[in-house]
């Protein structure tokens, strides 16, 4: 127990470090900034942030914030609203890469940093981290949606309650929009029942098709209300 407790100490300290890059400078430009600081003003204005976006999907839209696009009016997702703050785009795209596919703290301190900017109060009553299906996991060694479950369970202090994939399906870049959500029917199954409202946790939302499938596993499993938060959003066009 306590080298487990020294343990997490450490790698809080770390996170601490990681959280301010480099002190007293920009992560962004290398400017100086006040301390305590990770980044400045002019910097974290000019992130691609999603502004006017579909209030189901998070789909980046050219009018008002409030509506709904053609793609949910038509065929509504099973989820009900998505929370992605970001575009995939710019320096957003390179630090999402890199948190992803090389599991740099930095990158994933300083997207959950600037993710937290965007958060008010706890909105539900349990994380969905995506899972990964297990041979994808002992491949890549590394879930970048469970870890922002659990950097947002230490936040709120509310559970994470875990799905698991039960097909390995194939990559979803070779399919479009509707077929995305057909390669993903039934993948999914939920180890326990689910309080009433409950959010998905993923690293990037491109179509929405992954949230969808697990949305449904959530409802079969007792969730009546599911949200979808996420860093970042792929414009479909």
């Amino acid at each position: 127990m306590q080298t487990q407790r020294r343990g997490r100490n450490v790698i809080e300290w770390v996170e601490r470090q990681l959280r301010l890059a480099l002190p007293g400078y920009c992560a962004f430009c290398l400017g100086e900034v006040p301390p305590g600081d990770a980044w400045c003003a002019p910097c974290f204005a000019s992130l691609p942030w999603n502004k006017k976006a579909c209030r189901c999907c998070g789909e980046p839209l050219p009018f008002a914030a409030a509506m709904t696009c053609r793609e949910c009016v038509d065929s509504p997702p099973a989820f009900t609203r998505a929370h992605v703050p970001l575009l995939y785009q710019g320096q957003v795209r390179q630090l999402m890469h890199d948190f992803k596919f090389h599991a740099s703290p930095r990158a994933g301190v300083l997207l959950m940093a600037l993710f937290k900017e965007t958060l008010a109060q706890c909105p539900t009553e349990a994380l969905i981290p995506v899972p990964l299906h297990q041979k994808r996991s002992h491949e890549r060694g590394f879930n970048q949606s469970q870890w922002l479950s659990k950097e947002l369970r230490r936040t709120w202090d509310i559970p994470i309650i875990n799905a698991v994939r039960k097909v390995d399906t194939p990559s979803q870049r070779l399919f479009g929009r509707m077929a995305r959500r057909h390669n993903l029917e039934g993948v999914f199954v939920m180890t326990a029942r689910l309080p009433k409202r409950v959010t998905i946790i993923d690293d990037v939302l491109t179509t929405g098709a992954t949230a969808h499938a697990l949305a449904l596993a959530a409802k079969e499993a007792g969730a009546e209300e599911v949200d979808v938060y996420a860093l970042a959003r792929t414009p479909r066009y």
